[in-house]
């Protein structure tokens, strides 16, 4: 009897057995992937590789979650591939380093940003501008040099070349040093390269989320007059109270904005949605600078905004190897810390719709430490 009830059963507990094992993977990191455009993430196992001379290994203990994550995961890009392990705002402990390593120490606080390799000695890489080599290589969804696809941090563990790790000051809370290495350093890059950094000039944040509210605690920290402006009303209290802007604009608001003209030196767009340009520009001064941040599907502009007030709109994306531990060192010496809502993994589809729904302040940071216990 028994002989025939697993004759009958067997097969179909085998394909079960299996099927749960062909979902879950395996190997020496435990993540969690998505593994279609529903973008629904479960538990996953991979295997990284090992730690070669210039590679430093490190133990994952937060990483914050972007918009990207989203991206990606639904294959909004359409250039998704599965299983997909998302997460580029990691930060860890040091736990291997490879014997040409050395910068880097094992027991170092350390992070991880938007990409993890690039050909190393193009004009751009040779310049700190390894975010805009045309071989660099993504943390997550990437194709490394060895023909691998990349897989980023949520996950227990990275292997990383030594130049794209960044060191994280002792004292600097690691669930607070994760949402820098996206969020922050995308803010503070152009923030930089247009001077936005004179006390006493006035800066324009258009958007109040996790780059939005990283380009108010910038401004602050550089002795700017900082002017948050917003499509909703109910973001006053956080942007003046919390974040300690000085200001604060409803771009739907005609008066407000018409009070608004010629009057910013300089403007932060991280505004995600299409949106109308001209009426920002006009806000700004002669000789104003706009730098946009986000990926709307197109950019209309009156010349007349640009040409009669001297105005410029530029772009930017992430930052340089340079830039990035010159930014994380700054916010260490000047207490600059993100706010962020810390999640366990198994929170992670919940937080990702939360993000896309725009209800977060302003960080999500997954405890990958505690997540895998």
């Amino acid at each position: 009897m028994a002989s025939e009830l697993f004759s009958s059963i067997g097969p179909v507990l085998f394909q079960t057995l299996s099927d749960m094992a062909a979902e879950c993977g395996n190997g020496n990191c435990d993540a969690w992937a998505a593994r279609d455009p529903s973008g629904v993430l479960s538990p996953y196992k991979f295997n990284r590789r090992a730690v070669q001379s210039d590679d430093v290994s490190l133990r994952i203990t937060h990483c914050g979650v972007c918009y990207a994550d989203v991206a990606w995961t639904r294959n909004i890009l359409n250039n998704s591939m599965y299983p997909l392990v998302p997460g580029h705002e990691i930060a860890g402990v040091v736990t291997e380093v490879g014997p040409d390593v050395k910068r880097i120490e094992v027991g170092d606080h350390v992070g991880v940003g938007t990409y993890v390799n690039s050909c190393q000695d193009c004009e751009n890489c040779n310049s700190s501008l390894e975010n805009y080599c045309s071989k660099g290589v993504f943390t997550f969804n990437g194709v490394d040099t060895d023909g691998t696809v990349t897989k980023g941090g949520y996950s227990t563990h990275i292997v990383v070349h030594e130049r794209y790790c960044f060191k994280i000051p002792d004292g600097y809370p690691l669930e607070k040093a994760a949402p820098l290495l996206c969020a922050g350093i995308t803010v503070y890059t152009p923030m930089m390269r247009h001077n936005m950094n004179q006390p006493g000039k006035s800066l324009g944040v258009i958007g109040l989320g996790g780059l939005g509210h990283m380009a108010v605690k910038f401004g602050k920290a550089f002795g700017l007059k900082v002017t948050v402006i917003s499509t909703s009303e109910t973001k006053r209290k956080e942007a003046i109270d919390l974040l300690g802007a000085d200001n604060f604009m409803v771009s739907s608001d005609e008066n407000q904005m018409e009070s608004l003209k010629s009057s910013l030196h300089f403007i932060i767009d991280t505004a995600s949605g299409d949106h109308p340009f001209d009426p920002y520009l006009s806000l700004l001064k002669v000789g104003g600078v706009m730098a946009l941040l986000s990926f709307p599907s197109e950019i209309k502009v009156h010349p007349a905004n640009l040409n009669l007030g001297g105005r410029s709109l530029s772009g930017s994306v992430t930052g340089g190897t340079k830039d990035t531990q010159e930014m994380i060192n700054f916010c260490a010496a000047n207490k600059i810390y993100p706010d962020i809502e810390m999640i366990k993994i198994d929170y992670i589809n919940e937080a990702l719709q939360r993000l896309v729904d725009r209800d977060v302040r302003f960080r999500f940071v997954i405890d990958i430490e505690n997540s895998f216990k």
